[in-house]
């Protein structure tokens, strides 16, 4: 079997920054936040939010064999940033929805693959196709959130938008990870 993907992802994990991942027990709190960088620029960014996914994959050279996926959403805390002057309550609660919509994003992933990938040779078929589609609308998704709630400062459509997040989360409950 090859484990050339979950060695790369031990070593990866070990020498990158710490991550917490995402559970619907923990909650995002500000001293997650540890990057002392703005990378975004401009004034009006109070903060950023660095989330995603990490997988890893344990397949074999006979295509036939079952193939193992693991899907994790992750925060990576030293990639993310606060401006301590201007942080509240609610801004938390914009930045959480982000990382919830990386978990979002993680189940259809992992719907997707529970049901079109049985074994290797639909790994190697089919696994890049559907990473990059779901995570071309994980990208899009991010960017209209921000867009349409004006980061956070649209109270009317960040209601909306918890709201839709939480429904999402609770449609999709039996592909999150256990």
């Amino acid at each position: 079997m090859k484990f050339f993907l979950i060695v790369f992802l031990l070593v990866f994990n070990i020498l990158s920054a710490q991550k917490i991942n995402w559970s619907e027990d923990q909650k995002l709190v500000w001293d997650n936040f540890k990057s002392k960088t703005n990378n975004l620029g401009g004034s009006t960014v109070v903060a950023y939010t660095h989330c995603g996914w990490e997988f890893s994959a344990i397949t074999s050279t006979d295509p036939k064999v079952p193939v193992k996926i693991e899907i994790q959403t992750i925060f990576n805390e030293d990639k993310s940033w606060k401006d301590d002057k201007r942080i509240n309550d609610y801004v938390l609660v914009h930045e959480q929805k982000h990382f919830d919509i990386a978990e979002i994003h993680a189940r259809k992933l992992r719907k997707e693959v529970s049901e079109k990938i049985k074994n290797t040779s639909y790994y190697n078929k089919f696994f890049k196709t559907i990473y990059a589609k779901i995570s071309s609308e994980y990208k899009n998704f991010q960017a209209k959130y921000d867009r349409m709630t004006e980061h956070g400062m649209n109270k009317e459509k960040q209601t909306e938008y918890n709201i839709m997040i939480s429904e999402e989360l609770e449609k999709l409950k039996n592909y999150q990870k256990l």
